[in-house]
C-alpha cells in the first residue's frame, strides 16, 4: 500500500498533555509531513479551540481520542480499595510539595461522546482512536463525513479485532512506543505460532500478514533509515513521537526537553505510576518508588496530577511523567520541519 492515503511516509505522533499543538502541526506540514493534535485530558470547548486554529491553517491534520474503558469507569471492590491503598502511598510525595490529593474519581469518560459530536458535525480530514475501539457506528459515522478513520493497535489479535470495525487504516505499536500503550487487550494471547515481536517492523510485518489495512508503524522510529525499515515491513507511514518532544514547536513542559537530553538518565521502563496505564518513561525516583502501582486510568492520573504539577513547578524531574521511547536519546532540540526533512531525505 502506498503513502497515498496519508500523503507523506511521516506522520506526528498525537501526544496529549498538551505537546501536540497547532505549531507542531504546522511545522511538521512544512517539513513534509502530517500533524495530529491530541484530544485526551482536553475539554470539548478545548478541542474545538486547538481545531478551529488549526483549520486556519488550511493543511489537512488529524485529531486523536482516547476510547473510554468501561471497566476502569466502573472497578470493582478490590479495585477501589487497592486505588485507596494507592492513594495513601502517594500521601508523602504530595507532602513533599505541600499539595492536597484529590478523592478517587471514577467517572472521568474524557468527554467522550461530546467530543465524537463535535467530530462528526465539523468534521476534520483523520481522527485515530487510542485506549480502545470506537465502535462500528462511530467508525461508520465519521468515514460517512469524509473522515479517515484510523485505530491503535498493539498485537495481531487487536488488528484483527480492529479491522472488524471498519476502519481506514491501523496505527501499529509496538511496545518500544514512548507514552501511554494503546493495548486494549491486555494479556490476550496471540494466534498460534505468533511469535513475540523484538521490533516495531516485526510486529507491522506480523499484523500486514494478518489483515489489508494500511498500517501506520509506532515504536523507536528515530531516524531516516528506522522510517525506510517499517516501510519496507509492510507499513504505509510511521508515526512519530519522542523525536519531537524537543523541538521548539512542542508544547511539552521544558523540564521534560531537558530530561530527554539529560545523560542522568540512562533507560526508560513501562509503568503505571502516573496515571494507572500502562506507558513507557524515562526511570526516575517516582518510576522507582511506585513499581507496584495497580491499574486504574483515569483514576491514578487524577490522584498524581497534583505532584506532576508541583513537581514540575519546581523543577524537579523526579516525580514527573517524562514519556520517552527507547530511542530517546536520539531526539533533538531545534524545528520540527527540520527533523520531518531528515527523516524523509534519509529513508
Amino acid at each position: 500500500m502506498s503513502e497515498s492515503l496519508f500523503g507523506t511516509p511521516f506522520i506526528a505522533a498525537p501526544m496529549a498533555g498538551g505537546t501536540s499543538t497547532p505549531a507542531l502541526v504546522q511545522a511538521v506540514h512544512d517539513g513534509g509531513g502530517l500533524g495530529f493534535l491530541a484530544a485526551g485530558y482536553k475539554s470539548p470547548e478545548s478541542m474545538v479551540a486547538e481545531i478551529t486554529a488549526t483549520r486556519s491553517l488550511n493543511i489537512p491534520f488529524g485529531m486523536n481520542v482516547f476510547v473510554p474503558d468501561a471497566r476502569q469507569l466502573a472497578p470493582s471492590l478490590a479495585a477501589q480499595t487497592r486505588l485507596q491503598a494507592y492513594r495513601a502511598e502517594l500521601e508523602p510525595e504530595a507532602a513533599r510539595y505541600g499539595v492536597t490529593l484529590p478523592p478517587l474519581r471514577l467517572d472521568d469518560d474524557d468527554a467522550w461522546q461530546e467530543k465524537i459530536n463535535v467530530l462528526l458535525a465539523d468534521p476534520v480530514e483523520f481522527v485515530s482512536f487510542a485506549f480502545g475501539l470506537p465502535g462500528k457506528p462511530v467508525v461508520a459515522g465519521l468515514r460517512k463525513a469524509g473522515t479517515t478513520v484510523i485505530c491503535s493497535v498493539t498485537s495481531v489479535q487487536e488488528a484483527l479485532a480492529a479491522a472488524e470495525e471498519g476502519p481506514d487504516a491501523l496505527a501499529v505499536q509496538h511496545s518500544s512506543a514512548g507514552a501511554h500503550s494503546a493495548a486494549f487487550l491486555p494479556g490476550g494471547k496471540e494466534p498460534a505460532g505468533t511469535p513475540a515481536a523484538r521490533t516495531t517492523a516485526e510486529l507491522v510485518a506480523q499484523v500486514r500478514a494478518a489483515v489489508g489495512l494500511p498500517l501506520i508503524a509506532a515504536g523507536a522510529i528515530m531516524d531516516g533509515p528506522g522510517l525506510r525499515e517499517v516501510l519496507d515491513a509492510g507499513a504505509s507511514a510511521a508515526q512519530i513521537g519522542t523525536a519531537l518532544v524537543r523541538t521548539h514547536e512542542s508544547g511539552a513542559r521544558q523540564l521534560h526537553k531537558d530530561a530527554l537530553g539529560d545523560p542522568a538518565f540512562t533507560e526508560t521502563a513501562m509503568t503505571r505510576a502516573f496515571t494507572g496505564r500502562w506507558a513507557r518513561s524515562l526511570v526516575n525516583a517516582f518510576v522507582r518508588d511506585h513499581q507496584d502501582a495497580p491499574e486504574g486510568y483515569p483514576a491514578i492520573h487524577h490522584l498524581t496530577a497534583p505532584v506532576r504539577a508541583a513537581s514540575s513547578a519546581a523543577g524537579d524531574p523526579q516525580r514527573l511523567n517524562l514519556w520517552a521511547g527507547a530511542g530517546w536519546r536520539s531526539a533533538r532540540e531545534g524545528s520540527a520541519k527540520d527533523v520531518v526533512r531528515e527523516y524523509l531525505s534519509g529513508h
